[in-house]
């Protein structure tokens, strides 16, 4: 049966970009059961000498350096929003008023009231919508959620998260656009905790009141003179304020009983990428770490007595989520998987008429808890998401 074409225009080229457009080239390759085709259309961005490089390197038909003009277009059916986050909220609505299909990466907005619009945008177009927290689609944590769904760690008691970095410790990282709030709206807030309470949400349930802190430890740093997609730069020789947080961390209730600890920054030093959470129940307890995603830690309280322990499940067998479509037993995947699959799992909703998860209504829950620990830490109490 012939496949359909969904033209796909990217907005942005630069280290998300670049993880989307590896996602839609594989995707047709690796899931051949879609019924939908992703057509690398054109990818936008602003320098043209850029962007028409990664037009060429990504495999794009086109490139273009107007967004407002590529949404517009006919023949496009679905943008992929994959800029910084000042740009979320005007490229998303725009698109959604010009009836494509809006995939977006995270977090949603820089602020509640803007993903408040996002979400208003795609409910008056009645446009599919999807967002990009990929870590649920790590065939470990797909599998965690299916072992707490069928109740093998029974009652949930605690979520422990942490997500550690450390690429910014030197103070002569030049000023990138994450470290600037009218850009990117929040620091490591909003770049790292915002994957972990996606987590904690898709795991262990609503979260019902937070109490945060916020620190920001180098206030000045070099501009940038030349940006590239690994995260970094060239610093130049002026300085500027960094206006973001570089650490944040915060208590948590959920609305289930449960309680959580969450902690995220880019000062750890000797952690490149560990998104860590481990949840406890009433009969056992599972760990998942990213720097290690092809392997989950379970342990069950109903083991025999003298072999109880955590045990390490390798998550690359047929019968884990996902991992039918790639290698043999043992032969593990990596980071650009989750994006994969990511893409994979909307392309299968939209087919179906029924709306990609994650989607914005996730990312609008993840925005208010995001800015309700910031309200906690500027204002030192406790606040609700749910009264924001």
């Amino acid at each position: 049966m012939a496949k359909r074409k969904l033209n796909v225009a990217l907005i942005g080229y630069q280290f998300m970009g670049k993880a989307h457009s590896n996602a839609y080239r594989q995707v047709r390759h690796f899931f051949p059961e879609l019924e939908y085709e992703p057509v690398l259309k054109v990818i936008c961005g602003r320098n043209e000498e850029r962007v028409r490089a990664a037009a060429e390197k990504y495999g794009f038909e086109e490139y273009a350096t107007d967004w407002q003009q590529v949404v517009a277009r006919d023949d496009i059916d679905l943008v992929d929003v994959s800029t910084p986050g000042n740009l979320h909220a005007p490229i998303s609505i725009e698109a959604a008023k010009h009836g494509k299909i809006v995939l977006c990466e995270k977090p949603l907005a820089n602020n509640l009231a803007e993903a408040r619009a996002m979400v208003e945008a795609v409910e008056q177009n009645g446009v599919k919508h999807g967002i990009f927290f990929n870590y649920r689609k790590a065939p470990a944590v797909a599998f965690a959620k299916q072992l707490i769904s069928e109740g093998v760690i029974g009652t949930i008691y605690h979520f422990r998260g942490t997500y550690l970095q450390d690429w910014i410790v030197d103070p002569n990282f030049p000023l990138v656009w994450r470290l600037r709030k009218e850009i990117a709206g929040s620091g490591v807030h909003g770049d790292l905790n915002a994957h972990i309470i996606d987590l904690a949400r898709y795991l262990v349930g609503e979260i019902e009141e937070v109490c945060g802190m916020m620190h920001t430890f180098i206030k000045q740093r070099p501009v940038l003179k030349e940006v590239d997609d690994r995260l970094g730069g060239q610093a130049g020789t002026e300085m500027g304020e960094v206006t973001v947080d570089d650490a944040a961390m915060f208590l948590a209730r959920f609305e289930n009983g449960a309680i959580g600890t969450f902690e995220a920054t880019r000062f750890a030093l000797g952690r490149k990428n560990y998104n860590r959470f481990e949840i406890n129940g009433s009969k056992g307890s599972i760990v998942f770490n990213l720097e290690r995603m092809n392997e989950l830690e379970l342990y069950l309280e109903t083991d025999p007595p003298g072999m109880r322990g955590f045990r390490t499940i390798q998550v690359t067998e047929g019968v884990h989520p996902y991992i039918s479509a790639w290698w043999p037993p043992g032969h593990i995947i990596g980071y650009e998987h989750t994006f994969t699959h990511l893409v994979r799992d909307a392309l299968e909703a939209i087919s179906k008429n029924e709306l990609p998860s994650p989607n914005f209504y996730d990312g609008l829950k993840c925005q208010a808890v995001l800015e309700a620990v910031e309200i906690s830490a500027n204002e030192r109490r406790w606040v609700k998401p749910s009264e924001l």
